[in-house]
């Protein structure tokens, strides 16, 4: 026998995805040709070639491993699908090895496959090779049971896990639904798991408990008595979640026969059976009486990618987007030509590359091309749409190396040509030329003329200025100024500043002013036209900060004679105030003044008396002053009066005589 090509593994679905189209479809046509071949052999050949290559028991397996989860089949190509059952089931008729008959593999098996295939394979393997299957399908009770009479404390994850890959194998093989009912501790574990409140898990308890008791009519004979058991614990069930504290809408059997179509199915199966018991339909009856409105159970939240319109552009988005450009301007032609079809409007518009104008005076004139003059102008608008391109390969390629390129100063030079003359090239020293004979080639040497012209051009006695003390080199400022002058310069500012300060009139611009002696004097002492004292004043004038410097400068000459009372003063002098200065020569006045001689009128001094007449000014200001500082010296003229008196022996309120 011709020994046939291994089975690579089925890749998993995270390397499904790295596969390109054109690579998958080579891989689908390899495994079907070569399980093409593998059918192709007689049984005896087929059973040793199993054997032999454990490889092909592992390609199968993990096929149906890979396919049988959700949405794991869809990428699959029905030829392959068809082809791979074909291979599945004659391993099981033939050389079914343990791994084949695990309750997980055939759980997968009729998940991926159709019930009406797989449904007989299924019943002929329990016929056949029941102990294995049963050995494994007891195997997964006896793991579930503990778990789910524990509840909440319980690995619900597992539980939910092992029940849905299970309900497909109760939903293909009602032997498999008989051997986990059979005895009351796993239905009692699935009652009491139903209590915990998650919603996925008791979704999927409903479907597990409603599989298997489909299961029970479906086998032949109806196994009537197991239906009756079942169905009279899901009733006690119902009873006694009914009594407890717990809702009592809100158990199993309310569940099972208000969102399950089971009381039905066994209605049907009993009237279309003449073996079923006659308590039957009473304990559907009971049960019937559980059945509340539609129990809605919390959805589970799913996150939804939204579609935020970042996708690749269709040929349909770009057809659209175009289609609607192109109707405005179907509905500028059609205003003029309402009877023209708009398919006819289009075909004008793309001869003329969509110019409105064109067509239009196309029409008009009647100048169309001859295919749109002979063309049905009230043909309507068709759409073709071009085929979408198929997406490029997206499967990730590795960047091809690139060597790097080496640049030079040499590059495309005359050797790289070819075009260098071989005459110049040589290999090692040249022997045809020494030292003496390179130094007596005057061939390269430069032109003595050129030489000589360019000495003569140079100027020898064209010295540059020296600039060596320069106040940018040397770092600071050097006074180039003339002292003697700035002397002179000093005393003709002094003269015209002292001459500003005096009169500025002296500085005026006109030609009497000129002609005037204070000018013609201050031009002789300075020896300055008029032009240029008139410009002194003006520039003066116009600089405040000049002004300020000036008037620091000689505002102090040393030359004064006299210094001036500073001293505060109520009143000028010989004003006749009260508080008038001593040497102006005014008395005290008043009413009452007293005389050191007795009482009398004081007389009245030249200024101003308080006691004079009304109106006078000195009067006034006498007044005035009196009334300012009476507050300064009333209290002190009563205490000296006082004095007086006790000094002449007399005593107070006595008037002398």
């Amino acid at each position: 026998m011709v020994s046939l090509p291994s089975f690579a593994p089925f890749p998993k679905a995270s390397w499904r995805q790295r596969i390109s189209p054109e690579d998958w479809d080579a891989l689908s046509e390899a495994w079907i040709a070569l399980s093409q071949a593998y059918l192709d052999l007689d049984d005896a050949s087929f059973k040793q070639a199993a054997a032999d290559n454990e490889a092909l028991m592992t390609f199968v397996s993990t096929f149906v491993e890979e396919t049988s989860v959700e949405s794991g089949a869809k990428t699959i190509s029905p030829r392959l699908l068809k082809t791979i059952f074909r291979l599945i089931s004659r391993l099981l008729t033939i050389c079914p090895s343990p791994q084949l008959l695990d309750v997980h593999f055939l759980a997968g098996l009729a998940r991926t496959f159709p019930k009406k295939h797989t449904a007989p394979l299924l019943a002929r393997l329990f016929a056949s090779h029941a102990a294995p299957i049963e050995s494994s399908l007891l195997s997964l009770k006896k793991l579930l049971i503990p778990q789910l009479d524990a509840g909440s404390k319980g690995d619900l994850k597992l539980v939910e896990l092992e029940l849905t890959r299970l309900n497909p194998l109760l939903h293909a093989s009602p032997n498999a639904c008989i051997l986990l009912l059979a005895g009351s501790d796993f239905f009692d574990g699935l009652v009491t798991c139903f209590r915990v409140i998650n919603p996925p898990l008791r979704k999927t308890i409903i479907t597990t408990v409603y599989l298997c008791l489909i299961g029970l009519i479906e086998v032949e004979p109806p196994k009537w008595s197991m239906i009756s058991d079942q169905l009279y614990a899901i009733q006690v069930a119902a009873e006694a979640h009914k009594k407890g504290t717990l809702n009592p809408n809100d158990s199993l059997g309310a569940d099972l026969v208000t969102n399950t179509p089971i009381l039905k199915a066994l209605l049907r199966k009993i009237e279309s059976s003449t073996a079923a018991p006659s308590n039957l339909k009473n304990r559907i009856t009971t049960l019937e009486s559980f059945k509340t409105g539609i129990i809605v159970r919390p959805k589970k939240l799913i996150k939804r990618k939204v579609d935020k319109g970042k996708g690749v552009e269709s040929a349909e988005d770009m057809h659209a987007e175009i289609h609607v450009h192109q109707m405005s301007q179907i509905t500028h032609v059609q205003d003029i030509f309402p009877d023209m079809g708009v398919g006819f409007i289009a075909k004008c518009l793309d001869e003329y590359n969509g110019d409105v104008e064109q067509v239009i005076a196309n029409l008009f004139d009647e100048t169309l091309p001859p295919h749109l003059a002979t063309a049905d102008r009230t043909e309507p608008l068709s759409h073709t749409q071009s085929d979408t391109q198929a997406h490029k390969d997206l499967a990730p390629r590795s960047t091809p190396i690139q060597l790097p390129i080496r640049r030079n100063v040499f590059d495309d030079d005359e050797f790289d040509r070819l075009a260098v003359d071989t005459s110049k090239i040589s290999f090692g020293k040249n022997p045809e030329k020494t030292a003496d004979d390179v130094l007596r080639d005057k061939s390269t040497a430069p032109n003595k003329a050129a030489i000589l012209s360019a000495l003569a051009s140079l100027d020898p006695d064209d010295d540059e200025r020296d600039d060596t003390y320069d106040a940018a080199d040397v770092g600071g400022t050097v006074d180039a100024g003339n002292q003697e002058a700035d002397g002179v310069n000093d005393s003709n500012e002094e003269l015209l500043f002292r001459a500003f300060q005096a009169d500025l009139r002296i500085f005026a611009r006109d030609a009497e002013t000129r002609r005037s002696a204070t000018r013609t004097k201050l031009r002789d002492e300075t020896g300055i036209a008029d032009e240029a004292i008139e410009g002194w004043a003006v520039m003066l004038q116009r600089n405040p900060t000049q002004m300020k410097r000036l008037e620091a400068k000689y505002a102090w000459s040393g030359q004064q004679s006299q210094l001036e009372r500073t001293s505060w003063r109520a009143s000028p002098a010989g004003s006749g105030a009260e508080e008038s200065d001593p040497d102006g020569g005014s008395n005290r006045g008043g009413r009452g003044g007293r005389a050191r001689g007795g009482r009398g009128r004081g007389g009245r001094g030249r200024g101003g008396n308080v006691a004079g007449p009304t109106g006078e000014k000195d009067t006034e200001m006498a007044r005035k002053n009196k009334e300012a500082h009476k507050g300064a010296r009333a209290n002190h003229h009563r205490r000296d009066a006082r004095a007086k008196k006790m000094a002449r022996g007399g005593f107070c309120g006595v008037k002398g005589i």
